[in-house]
């Protein structure tokens, strides 16, 4: 045996240390079997109060009273708008930027209410302790969305409940009359119905931006039925705080890039991204 060409040879091509010995297939399948599925989660809505639970299915129109649009409804056309979003449809933009606008500003308009009458309710006589009110039975539902902005507008109905409940017991206790209390009551509900009355306003037309930089006769049935798109939109400038990954091929910047005009409260991000399961269709 000749020992020489044997350390030549080695020398040449030296064992690597850090590779591993290759695996038979059947351990490399095991191996793979073992990575976690998708992520899941549940969120569920747990309201106290009649006026907050009337906001989660609405009502039907008739001929002596108009509709009302609740949570779900929300959820529901939200989902048409999200997904034509998710096709570069300038006019979903614009829509869940108005949808956001709306619920900062009612958000704001309730968390004001909350904070007042918390202020009102502690300022009691020595030897009073009053507690809010709570339901004997409270209503809870499971949800299951496509849009992050339906469960925001579920947040928004949970922080309505809450007001709902101090309004009533500082009415309770005298702390308010009749007329502060249904004026409170009436002006928050119906900020938080008019939110839930946008997504109704967006028609679906299939239309993307390419289609309007070529001004096609369907970009033409939109701008009558919605519109014209405000040039920072169309051209990507300004977006809603969450947006879903684009499935169309566009010239706007990445949802991850700079240069929103609005300042979000928080980055904005890709909702296609997080490593979630996409939710099933609205079951409640």
């Amino acid at each position: 045996m000749d020992l020489s060409n044997t350390k030549e040879a080695l020398a040449m091509n030296p064992p690597s240390r850090s590779a591993p010995a290759d695996l038979p297939a059947g351990s490399r399948r095991k191996k793979a079997s073992k990575q976690p599925g998708a992520l899941r989660s549940q969120v569920w809505l747990t309201v106290q109060t009649r006026q907050a639970h009337q906001l989660i299915h609405g009502r039907e129109g008739a001929p002596d009273h108009a509709p009302i649009i609740g949570l779900v409804g929300f959820a529901e056309r939200l989902r048409v708008i999200w997904q034509a979003a998710r096709e570069d449809d300038p006019w979903a933009d614009w829509w869940l930027i108005k949808v956001c606008d709306a619920m900062d500003a009612a958000g704001d308009c309730i968390r004001n209410w909350k904070q007042d009458l918390d202020s009102l309710l502690q300022q009691q006589a020595d030897g009073l302790e009053v507690s809010l009110a709570e339901s004997l039975r409270p209503s809870r539902m499971l949800l299951q969305f496509a849009s992050p902005y339906a469960y925001q507008g579920a947040r928004l109905l949970a922080e309505y409940d809450a007001l709902v409940c101090r309004v009533l017991t500082a009415s309770h206790v005298g702390l308010v009359d009749g007329c502060m209390r249904d004026e409170l009551l009436d002006s928050c509900s119906h900020r938080l119905r008019a939110t839930f009355m946008i997504p109704q306003t967006f028609r679906l037309t299939g239309v993307d931006r390419e289609a309007v930089r070529g001004n096609r006769d369907e970009c033409r049935r939109a701008r009558e039925a919605m519109g014209e798109v405000p040039e920072e939109i169309l051209r990507g400038e300004r977006r809603a705080p969450v947006v879903p990954r684009r499935t169309a091929v566009s010239g706007i910047p990445s949802a991850n890039g700079a240069g929103a005009a609005r300042v979000p409260r928080e980055p904005v991000q890709d909702a296609g991204e997080d490593g979630m399961e996409p939710d099933a269709p609205l079951a409640a």
